[in-house]
């Protein structure tokens, strides 16, 4: 392996970045999605109970670097939060408590489910396959990723 050198144009430790992770948080599932290293795609992870999900990311975290975290943010059409923001903030304090080193950013997700579902109709999917709800909280997490990493480019 190649010695580092000073005349190497990126230090080998800013080679891998640290993923971000986007959550679309429902009561029974919440999907999840990560950037790849570079944080240029986002890609669907899994979708997890949310008595699960804390043992899930603390075995995930032993595997990759994550510096952020992007969490949907369920609000109605006129802007005020909608039913599901209650649960969602205690989700979010649950993210803070167990990874306080860890920022945590909102994000509107008021049509990310919509545009989930469209997506996966388009894709040529089967009737069945196309009404897996995990697989729709899983894509809209990877939209809402997607739409955070945009507006992060802009």
């Amino acid at each position: 392996m190649e010695k580092f050198n000073s005349h190497h144009p990126i230090p080998p430790e800013k080679l891998i970045m640290p993923r971000v992770m986007a959550f679309d948080y429902g009561t029974k599932r919440i999907g999840i999605a990560v950037t790849d290293p570079m944080q240029i795609i986002a890609t669907g992870l899994n979708t997890i109970h949310p008595n699960a999900i804390i043992e899930f990311l603390k075995k995930y975290m032993l595997a990759e670097q994550v510096e952020r975290f992007i969490v949907g943010e369920p609000k109605q059409m006129d802007n005020t939060p909608s039913q599901s923001a209650i649960h969602v903030k205690g989700f979010v304090n649950l993210l803070r408590k167990t990874f306080p080193h860890i920022p945590i950013e909102m994000l509107d997700e008021r049509f990310t489910s919509k545009m989930a579902s469209a997506a996966i109709a388009q894709s040529g999917m089967n009737r069945k396959d196309r009404q897996n709800k995990a697989l729709v909280d899983t894509v809209s997490a990877v939209i809402l990723l997607q739409s955070w990493m945009e507006r992060l480019n802009r």
